[in-house]
């Protein structure tokens, strides 16, 4: 006995579920970038955009660290005093401790790191070992990196005393000094980030093109040519962004002067002779509990920021247009 067959009713489809359906995707691609972006934001906003703007309201107010509810609003008079005021001697040598320790830490260690990225660039012996050797001080703690280099530059038995002496000069107090506790810090700067930029700058030449390297050695360029008149042009772009990533770095420089200086750094020194921006800013506010004042340097770093990106801007829209 044949069973019987069910017959399928056909016609159009329902355009009600097709409106639905059409509703459903629209909404799928233009809503779910949203969604998946949303996390970042969210915490963005509380620990970034919250705290950022909340330091703006400190700076326009005399607050307390110990009296945070009582806020008395004193305009712009927070940041007139300190460019102008009685404490404007320590902004101002704070400032200018900043831009010579980035300078001292910044050039020495991006010409170091282009030279080992040159290096590293050839086809040498047990090149990834020597690789991953470059990001063990970074991947150093900044506590026991700056420790480590506080008791060579100590002057009592410390290394660098020591080695001065193979050569018959003097024991040198490397922290008293401004110069010389300057130095010892961009020392440790050095140390920590060459390797970081080393291979930022090796991964970039990896990427430059083998024939410009050819069509140079036909033309009877040596190497030292080559690395002049190919890889540095080549290497413009990143050159500009380490240079801009290290002044980032140097105008928020606290950990190895704080830690360096031992009982007296968070000022910076006994005499504040190496005080960074980012020191000044914890000592006004934790040490002498001027949270106003604080909260005004650290607008003002962020603003000495913005004109480093701005800097960074032009200077690449000008290398731009000059290619």
């Amino acid at each position: 006995m044949a069973t019987p067959t069910r017959t399928h009713r056909t016609g159009p489809p329902d355009p009600r579920r097709t409106s639905r359906r059409s509703r459903l995707h629209r909404w799928d691609r233009t809503a779910s970038p949203y969604l998946f972006v949303a996390p970042f934001f969210l915490v963005f906003a509380a620990f970034g955009l919250f705290p950022l703007l909340y330091t703006g309201w400190l700076s326009l107010h005399r607050v307390s660290l110990y009296n945070v509810d009582q806020a008395d609003w004193v305009g712009l008079q927070n940041y007139w005093d300190l460019l102008f005021g009685p404490p404007s001697h320590f902004f101002w040598n704070a400032l200018r401790n900043t831009i010579t320790l980035g300078v001292l830490s910044t050039v020495p260690q991006l010409l170091a790191a282009l030279g080992l990225a040159h290096l590293l660039n050839y086809h040498l012996p047990a090149r990834g070992f020597f690789r991953t050797a470059l990001l063990a001080p970074y991947a150093t703690s900044v506590a026991a990196a700056t420790l480590v280099f506080a008791l060579i530059f100590s002057p009592e038995g410390g290394m660098a005393n020591w080695l001065l002496g193979l050569v018959g000069a003097g024991p040198v107090r490397w922290e008293a000094g401004p110069w010389s506790s300057q130095f010892a810090v961009s020392v440790i700067v050095i140390w920590r980030w060459t390797g970081y930029n080393a291979l930022i700058y090796l991964a970039a030449m990896q990427a430059i093109p083998r024939d410009l390297y050819e069509a140079a050695a036909i033309d009877g360029a040596s190497r030292w040519r080559q690395f002049l008149h190919v890889t540095i042009p080549e290497l413009r772009p990143t050159i500009l962004f380490t240079v801009v990533v290290s002044s980032i770095g140097a105008t928020q420089l606290f950990g190895e002067p704080y830690l360096f200086g031992g009982q007296s750094g968070h000022q910076g020194g006994a005499d504040h002779q190496y005080e960074t921006l980012g020191i000044l800013m914890y000592d006004t506010g934790f040490h002498h509990s001027m949270l106003g004042r604080a909260s005004a340097i650290a607008w003002t770093m962020f603003g000495l920021l913005l004109l480093v990106g701005l800097a960074n801007t032009l200077i690449a829209r000008r290398l731009r247009s000059a290619q």
